[in-house]
This record gives structure tokens, sequence and C-alpha cells, in this order.
């Protein structure tokens, strides 16, 4: 929604303040100048990027659209699972604890949380450092560089949409200067008619100038970072991860370490002490209900 109140205040300004000058709107109104510029950074987009890359960045888009970053409860939800299975792994044997990690999918700590469960990537983050605290043989500090490379990684792979689309910023005010060009070269070639025929074509070609450089600026550019604001915080879930499970790992109690990750989160989202508790909690009971009913 902020994109859209954003885009609007944008055009509303940029052409309300050039028809307060005196300018006429109209004269924008050249659709062969927005296909060579658009068609032109479409191609080159397509060009520099591999399909994958092409088809996430229509869902960072949407992402970015929807305002898609985690919410309190979600946080909650990833520290009340990581609680259960510290408690789990203090607890239970080996083969009690595989169940869950090997089948999240039918696990009743994970169906506890089901913002976690729709998150399989995350899922997955989980199960796999839950897997290898079991073996037993990997020390912390080893941990803990695997899974600065892993969430590096993952960072990379979720920033190329942004990296694609910055490219593409960077690159429309020399489109526009393209266009721009091919309509001067159009004007010169009505140097004979009448000075009103030939102000209005070279005027048409500065609309391509124009179009190029708002283009970057004022909707791929902005776009681009909305990307990269959302697609960073949804990451952030990774390094609270990391954080709960090396104190864990270290000797912390599972409560004291779901305080190592809450307070990786952004004080602006982070949720209250007094709030985790309840959550992991309640949780915690209504998982022992589920596996006593089971």
């Amino acid at each position: 929604m902020s994109i859209l109140i954003g885009l609007v205040v944008t055009l509303g300004c940029v052409l309300g303040g050039f028809m307060a000058m005196g300018g006429k709107v109209s004269v924008l109104a050249q659709p062969w100048e927005f296909v060579i510029i658009c068609g032109a950074a479409l191609g080159t987009f397509l060009v520099a990027n591999p399909m994958a890359t092409v088809k996430d960045t229509g869902r960072a888009c949407m992402e970015a659209l929807k305002q898609k970053v985690p919410k309190q409860t979600e946080y909650l939800e990833t520290l009340g699972v990581l609680h259960s299975l510290m408690r789990e792994l203090r607890s239970k044997s080996r083969a009690e604890v595989e169940a869950h990690i090997d089948n999240p999918e039918e696990s009743a700590i994970f169906q506890a949380f089901p913002t976690v469960m729709a998150n399989k990537d995350l899922t997955n983050f989980i199960c796999d450092y839950c897997r290898i605290i079991i073996i037993g043989n990997a020390r912390p500090f080893e941990i803990e560089a695997l899974m600065d490379e892993e969430i590096q990684t993952i960072r990379r792979d979720k920033l190329k949409p942004y990296q694609a689309l910055q490219g593409v910023a960077d690159g429309l005010p020399a489109l526009g200067i393209v266009a721009a060009v091919l309509g001067v070269i159009k004007a010169m070639g009505a140097l004979d008619q009448s000075p009103e025929i030939l102000g209005a074509l070279v005027g048409a070609a500065l609309v391509g100038t124009f179009v190029g450089i708002f283009m970057s600026y004022a909707v791929v550019g902005p776009i681009a970072t909305k990307i990269k604001i959302v697609r960073e915080k949804n990451n952030r879930m990774y390094v609270i991860v990391k954080q709960t499970l090396l104190a864990y790992m270290n000797g912390s109690l599972p409560q004291v370490a779901l305080e190592f990750g809450r307070k990786t989160i952004s004080a602006y989202d982070r949720p209250s002490i007094d709030a985790v508790e309840e959550n992991t909690l309640n949780a915690g009971g209504a998982a022992g209900a589920e596996k006593q009913a089971a």
C-alpha cells in the first residue's frame, strides 16, 4: 500500500507542478517513447538475469507491494518452536527428538506453530541444525561458522531481485537518452517543416529523457529498495534461530537461550519478555496435550 501511495504522491506532484507552470499534460503522452524505454529495459533485464531470478523478482515485487515482513506473531512462533525443540533436546531421547525434525509436517511441535510450518526454508534450517546438535560431534564455534555461511548464502540468493532491479534502474536514464536521440533523429528529418511541427517533434523527443530519469529514480529504484528492506527483514528470522541455538549449545537454559534470539529482533518489532514467556508456556502446554491425546 505504501508503494501505491508513494507513486500517487510522486506523480501528483510532478504532473501538478508541470501543469502549474503552464505545461500541457497531453504533451507527455508519447506512447512510443514508453515502448522504446520500457521494452529496452525489459529486454536488458531478461538478458542479464536467469529465468529463476526473473520469476523471483515477480514474487519479490508482490512481497514488497503487500509489505510481507514478519509480524510479532511470526517472531513469537519462531521462538516458541525453538523453545519446544530445546526442551525436547534436554529431556527426551535422540529417537524421540529425531521424530520431530525428520518429519516436521507430522510433528506436534511444528503443527502448533503454523506460520513456521508455512515457511519451508526456515523449517528446514531449524531442523538441519537441531539434527547437528543431536549428533553431538560439532563444537559451537564450528556450528556458528557454518550458520554464518549459510545465512550469507541465503541473503545473496534473496537479494538477487533487488540487484537485478537496481541494475535496470541504473540503466533507465541512459535508455531515456536513447529514446530521446531517436526522437531527435526523427525531428532532424522534418527540418523543412514549420517551427510548430518541429517544436512538437523536439518536445516529444525530450519526453524520453524525462521518462527514463523518472522511471529510474521515482519508480524502479524505490521499488528495488523496498524489496531489499522486505527481504532483509525476512532474513532476520534465520539470525534469531542462529543466536538461540548457539546460546543453547553453549549451556544456556531454553528460556535464557530465547532471550539471545529475542534481542536480535529490531526494537520496533521485538515482543516483550512477558509475551514470549506466555507464548512458550501456552504452546508447550498445547503440544503436551496433543502428544498425550495421540
